[in-house]
């Protein structure tokens, strides 16, 4: 027998919790590849798909959307 589904409604905390360190992780390493003398040109272009992840991260975990669709699964379950 299997427990009924927990409904679990993550909050803007928690989602921030849990995106917080890849957005470090991503800054920090344009602040690195700027502190080696790269041209800040790169920083701009390099700056959006880390935020635009760290966004969609965030909505990810806010929405429960990645808890829906880790449940349950393991990795026996897959073959």
């Amino acid at each position: 027998m299997t427990a009924p589904p927990v409904d679990r409604e993550f909050d803007r905390r928690q989602a921030l919790k849990a995106v917080i360190p890849f957005l470090a992780l991503g800054l920090a390493d344009l602040l690195l590849l700027l502190g080696w003398g790269l041209d800040p040109l790169w920083g701009f272009m390099i700056l959006p798909p880390i935020l635009f992840i760290s966004v969609l991260a965030w909505i990810g975990f806010r929405t429960g959307f990645i808890s829906d669709r880790a449940e349950g699964h393991t990795l026996e379950d897959r073959g």
